[in-house]
């Protein structure tokens, strides 16, 4: 192998190991959060259809206030960094 082969794979070690500690992280906040008994997914506006032998559940409204939270964090992060 040639020494550059070799630093890409120690480059892809590192992003996979990365990957790797957000998922983890993720998983921490949302067994938190399960345990915060926010209303999250069953707030008004949150779409659900029960049919005879189907569900059918889109959580618009959730969706939308994690993306302007998350959206809020990311700007503040990126302003704090500057």
């Amino acid at each position: 192998m040639s020494a550059g082969m070799i630093e890409t794979m120690g480059d892809l070690g590192k992003l996979l190991i990365g990957f790797g500690l957000v998922l983890v992280l993720a998983g921490v906040v949302i067994v938190l959060l399960g345990r915060t008994h926010l209303p999250l997914g069953r707030l008004p506006g949150d779409i659900v259809y029960r049919g005879k032998n189907t569900t059918f559940y889109f959580p618009l409204v959730t969706c939308l206030l994690l993306s302007v939270v998350l959206s809020a964090l990311l700007y503040f992060v990126n302003r704090w960094r500057r």
